[in-house]
């Protein structure tokens, strides 16, 4: 034996200690089954809540019977290839849909520029638009409460487009030099 080395020895005397039991912990496991259920719940809740917000919103644009004072969705925006000038004001537009065909009213007062920019974005330009040429019919107007009648000074163009491109009946009215107010129908037939 080497001095560095100890003798063990052996106590048999004493016996060795059973294992220690595990403890149980009721409150932690009660809590952890709590979150498992209060949390998908609580999820279910607030989606079922927010789902129902967008119905209500959903619904009643779809009730509406007449033009929305508002922008249409950058998402209508681009379906029906309206995209309305950035300071345009005032914005209307009304949506129809069937099975065959979708339509998108728009009104919007603008200036010369915000023309320009809108008829080239829709593939037509203001070379296009045509002295007194009414290009949305009566019919169509009327839907939305437009009177083409008035004795302003107008010019339309259409585009037209072959499906699913929409296609548009756009007129102008320069009732107010500098501010022309922009009436599109943008058509998307199925």
């Amino acid at each position: 034996m080497t001095e560095t080395e100890t003798p063990t020895m052996r106590d048999d005397h004493h016996t060795a200690l059973p294992p220690r039991a595990k403890r149980r912990r009721p409150l932690l496991t009660a809590l952890i089954v709590f979150l498992l259920i209060a949390i998908p719940a609580g999820y279910i809740v607030i989606s079922a809540e927010q789902s129902r917000d967008s119905g209500e919103g959903k619904e009643a644009e779809a009730a509406a019977t007449g033009l929305t004072n508002a922008f249409p969705s950058k998402v209508q925006q681009r379906i029906y290839n309206v995209p309305v000038p950035i300071g345009s004001t005032p914005v209307y537009y009304y949506e129809t849909n069937s099975w065959e065909t979708s339509s998108l009213f728009v009104q919007f007062r603008t200036n010369e520029w915000g023309l320009e920019h809108y008829l080239a974005a829709v593939g037509t330009s203001t070379a296009a638009l045509k002295k007194d040429r009414k290009t949305i019919p009566p019919a169509q107007a009327a839907k939305v409460g437009w009177d083409f009648s008035v004795d302003w000074p107008w010019a339309g163009t259409t585009v037209t487009s072959r499906g699913p491109h929409p296609s548009q009946r756009i007129m102008v009215s320069y009732d107010e030099p500098g501010h022309p107010v922009v009436y599109t129908v943008s058509t998307v037939k199925f």
